[in-house]
């Protein structure tokens, strides 16, 4: 294993989920913190860190859909609760003398910046960790297609997908105990075999761009550190 890191700028995509730890909804700041750390540790060792977070310990867009409410209001208010797992997540690192910025793809003042790949590339220089809030800003698109999205838009070598589980697998490893666990995918296996780890548009977006999905567990601590420099266990999505 390097003790160089592999990748020099990351996106790193956290669910909205893993930062509810074992409570059935809302933030565990003791989770968050740990996050939190993992990325300060990335950032120890010079790479430079965007962070998109989801937001479905609060709020899913497609839950008020499903019962015949609209689901760009629906959407716009999962947007809502990534903004507030943002703010969370930037004062965990704030608390470790880590600089940090919320950019929100929806113009909100007062509370955070507004995204532009120009502040996002302003902010990376200096050295900060970008938090990216809002989702892509647009209903009908999920905080996986933002990550992808700004992953391109950052010039990130990698975007790692923290999941609950330690890769990628061919069907829910707590649900059916015989699940395949990959080693490697192409992109396009993820795509021909229907493998749920990022929505298809998602997917298809890293790889015109030739962007390595790497999935891990972000339940491990240090596991976001160990895989930057070759090390621990994953799932890497490449064409190359």
């Amino acid at each position: 294993m390097s003790a160089e890191p592999l990748y020099k700028r990351v996106l790193l995509k956290a669910s909205g989920e893993a930062l509810m730890g074992d409570q059935g909804f809302g933030i565990d700041v003791t989770v968050v913190d740990r996050i939190a750390s993992d990325i300060a540790a990335a950032r120890a060792m010079g790479v430079e860190v965007g962070v998109v977070v989801g937001g479905g310990n609060i709020f899913r867009g497609v839950a008020v859909a499903s019962k015949g409410g609209d689901r760009v209001t629906g959407d716009h208010m999962g947007m809502l609760a990534t903004v507030i797992n943002a703010l969370a997540l930037a004062t965990s690192l704030r608390k470790l003398d880590i600089d940090t910025v919320v950019l929100s793809a929806i113009a909100m003042p007062e509370i955070c910046e507004s995204f532009s790949q120009r502040a996002t590339l302003y902010h990376l220089s200096l050295g900060r960790v970008v938090i990216f809030a809002g989702g892509t800003g647009n209903p009908f698109f999920t905080t996986d297609s933002a990550a992808a999205l700004r992953a391109a838009e950052m010039g990130a070598q990698a975007i790692f997908k923290g999941t609950q589980v330690d890769g990628i697998y061919s069907a829910d490893p707590k649900k059916n105990p015989n699940a395949t666990r990959f080693e490697r995918l192409t992109h396009s296996e993820v795509l021909d075999k229907g493998l749920a780890v990022m929505d298809v548009s998602a997917v298809a977006l890293a790889r015109e761009n030739s962007i390595p999905i790497i999935v891990f567990s972000i339940h491990e601590k240090g596991g976001f550190t160990d895989i930057l420099t070759g090390g621990g266990r994953a799932t890497i999505v490449t064409d190359n």
